[in-house]
């Protein structure tokens, strides 16, 4: 990276004009809008539309609005083509930035990085340089250029471009582009939050942020690849090039826990997408409350059998099994006389709306009709249903009558009573799973509904129920369709290898056209029901079109050094898979500490980490069990830090459990007891795995228990 560069002060000079037009396009946006709002009249459709202009603009200004996002990053020159196509030796220069911004002429000033444009400025190479004669790469905080980096394509220069020199020279992968200003990106301290790589994406990324939109994307990635960021990128490009439909049809983008959404929120809106929603899955599932880390969960078995697909069979039974006819007939009196409904007649308007409906809610009103006609018809008197309903209707027997027959049903009453009830678990789930596994669904019954903490494991249940169940009627019978399950035109899905197939169905179902982006780990999978390869992944995902693997292989986070121990876990945890291949040499080997007392070494290791990185970002990753120790040892030590699991990574110094450290990056990791770590879950060695590969700078391991045979 040349900091002294001839052309800085030129470059400089047009950075500035950039933020001049970009803030002149501000200007004009809010004029636009104050203009709108002097015009306050007019017939109905003219306010809709006004409105509608109003929030384009609202958008538009959000867009605009960079913080201290760099709005410019790098040139592409390139030559000129004749009216054949034949390319000239005259050269026409493009800036790519962060977003597009024009001149008071509407020039074009900076190009977006997503525009066709601009795919040289990331997949040009030495052997391929799409026309390309030079690649500018710019170091920049905010908008001051730092320096400039250049790579020259063509005769007289070299075969490869200078950053894939520099890549190979240097011990890293080949391939990369822009060497320097990468690597001075990956140094950098982490904040606490994921940030964009838009300026340094490389070629194997940008081929999967540009690839088409149609069917299930799988990208594999190990730790440290990118994939988190790519996936993210991703959904920016595609929300660029696909704007109509896929603004209104919207994008979701699922990840694993609070934690990680609070660590990636801000990728998205510094890519001018601020409309996207980030949720978990619970997020998903309305009305019912779930239950805080510290109460009761799901026992192992318990989880498993709640991911098994068959589970849906299970749910389906249930609602079966609450269509039940009258066990004997149904006689009220009415008038002089009686109404009847004989138990075989409401057996037969149980099997027609089986037959009839769908879902299970939908049929109610059409059970009721059937209901005061056969009680209607059973009656002396010439009266219609309608008067024998207005009568009867209130009477406990009728209601009683119906509820048994055909009761409206909400997802969490359905489970609350199944997994309430030994007996109706033995009737839905005694032809699906063996007798030890059903059990394991069993917990006892809550006064009401409204009391139940609801598990992790419960949440793809609930929606699996409310898909069968479908909406509650409302008034007059009538559907609210804000209660319907909401669809998207492209899903992205984080820690993927980590979800159910329950789970995976429930992701399914929001799918409005089978377009998904799913990232993770085979390595990292630490889950229920881990799979060991991806098709057991894609066997639950969309398949209206073929599938498509892409692999990541250069890991660019971790320093080599760490990374070589990290494998070393992988190779004993997944002995298949193979790691990525890091970029760069770290400057510090890993430490790996036996103590006496755990809380005493932990606190002398944060002490030391700081005293060499004052700046940091440090996390203490441990087993669940440990974290409330390890942070009252800190307090009495006089070290202010943040809990993860209710905060994030707002501090610089952070206790992180290591059932949510998945996804996470920061300068220094302190490893507690990976013995422990191994040994308290099922799939513990992934879950080591994980933790070892959290650092960009520093990893240490404090231990007072042997260590795992993998580390030794």
């Amino acid at each position: 990276m040349t900091q002294h560069h001839p052309d800085l002060p030129d470059e400089q000079a047009y950075v500035d004009h950039a933020y001049d037009c970009l803030e002149q396009s501000k200007q004009a946006a809010w004029q636009l809008r104050d203009l709108n709002e002097a015009d306050l009249g007019g017939t109905f459709q003219a306010r809709f539309e006004r409105n509608a202009f109003d929030e384009a603009l609202l958008k538009r200004l959000t867009d605009l609005d960079l913080g201290n996002a760099a709005l410019v990053f790098g040139r592409i020159d390139r030559h000129a083509t004749d009216d054949a196509g034949a390319p000239t030796d005259e050269l026409e220069s493009f800036h790519i930035g962060r977003l597009a911004v024009a001149d008071p002429n509407a020039e074009p000033v900076v190009i977006d990085w997503r525009a066709p444009v601009a795919e040289p400025f990331y997949r040009a190479t030495g052997r391929e340089p799409m026309g390309l004669a030079r690649r500018r790469h710019f170091a920049v905080e905010g908008r001051k250029l730092l320096g400039i980096e250049d790579e020259l394509f063509g005769d007289g220069h070299l075969g490869l471009g200078h950053d894939e020199g520099l890549a190979e020279s240097s011990g890293g992968a080949a391939n990369l582009r822009g060497y320097s200003t990468l690597i001075a990106s990956l140094e950098r301290g982490r904040t606490g939050t994921l940030g964009d790589i838009v300026a340094t994406i490389q070629g194997e990324q940008d081929e999967i942020i540009r690839s088409p939109q149609a069917g299930v994307l799988v990208v594999q990635g190990g730790p440290g690849t990118g994939k988190t960021v790519v996936a993210l990128h991703r959904a920016a490009y595609l929300l660029y090039t696909h704007r109509f439909p896929l603004e209104d049809q919207g994008v979701l983008v699922i990840g694993p826990n609070r934690v990680f959404l609070k660590y990636i929120e801000q990728v998205l809106p510094s890519l001018g997408e601020a409309g996207i929603d980030q949720v978990t899955l619970a997020d998903l599932v309305p009305g019912v409350r779930f239950a805080t880390r510290d109460e009761a969960t799901d026992s192992t078995l318990a989880q498993k059998i709640k991911g098994d697909a068959r589970m849906s069979d299970v749910i389906d039974h249930a609602v079966n099994d609450r269509e039940r006819p009258l066990r004997d007939d149904l006689v009220v009196p009415y008038g002089a006389g009686y109404v009847r409904l004989r138990a075989e007649e409401s057996a037969r308007i149980v099997k027609q709306a089986r037959r009839r409906f769908r879902r299970h809610n939908a049929a109610r009103r059409w059970v009721e009709g059937e209901f005061y006609n056969a009680l209607a018809d059973s009656s002396r008197a010439d009266v219609s249903p309608r008067q024998v309903r207005g009568e009867i209707r209130s009477l406990p027997e009728v209601r009683e009558a119906l509820d048994r027959m055909w009761p409206v049903l909400t997802p969490a009453q359905l489970l609350h009573d199944l997994f309430g009830s030994m007996a109706l678990l033995r009737l839905a789930a005694g032809d699906v799973f063996a007798e030890h596994e059903y059990k394991a669904l069993h917990r006892a019954r809550s006064e009401h509904v409204d009391d139940v903490r609801w598990t992790p494991a419960d949440v793809a249940l609930l929606d699996d129920a409310r898909e069968v169940l479908g909406p509650k009627p409302g008034k007059g019978g009538k559907i609210d369709e804000a209660d319907e399950i909401r669809t998207f035109g492209h899903i992205v899905i984080d820690e993927v290898q980590d979800l159910t197939p329950m789970q995976l169905k429930m992701a399914t179902r929001r799918s409005l056209n089978g377009s998904m982006t799913v990232v993770g780990d085979i390595a990292q999978a630490t889950g229920p029901l881990a799979p060991d390869r991806w098709e057991d992944v894609l066997e639950y995902l969309p398949d209206r079109k073929p599938p498509r693997v892409i692999g990541l292989s250069v890991g660019y986070r971790i320093p080599s050094q760490i990374m070589t121990l990290a494998n070393r876990v992988m190779r004993a945890a997944t002995p298949g898979l193979r790691a990525p291949e890091s970029v760069r040499v770290g400057d510090a080997e890993p430490r790996i500490e036996q103590v006496a007392s755990r809380n005493d070494g932990v606190v002398t290791e944060v002490e030391r980490l700081r005293a060499e990185l004052p700046t940091a970002s440090i996390a203490i990753v441990a087993p669940d069990d440990l974290c409330d120790d390890l942070s009252e040892a800190l307090v009495l030590a006089g070290h202010p830090h943040g809990r993860a699991a209710t905060a994030g990574l707002d501090q610089l110094l952070t206790v992180v459990p290591v059932s949510v450290v998945k996804g996470l990056e920061l300068d220094a990791v302190i490893v507690v007891e990976p013995a422990r770590i191994v040994s308290d879950q099922e799939h513990g060695l992934r879950a080591l795995y994980v933790a070892l590969t959290r650092p960009t700078q520093r990893l240490s391991i404090v231990h007072t228990d042997g260590l795992p045979a993998s580390l030794t």
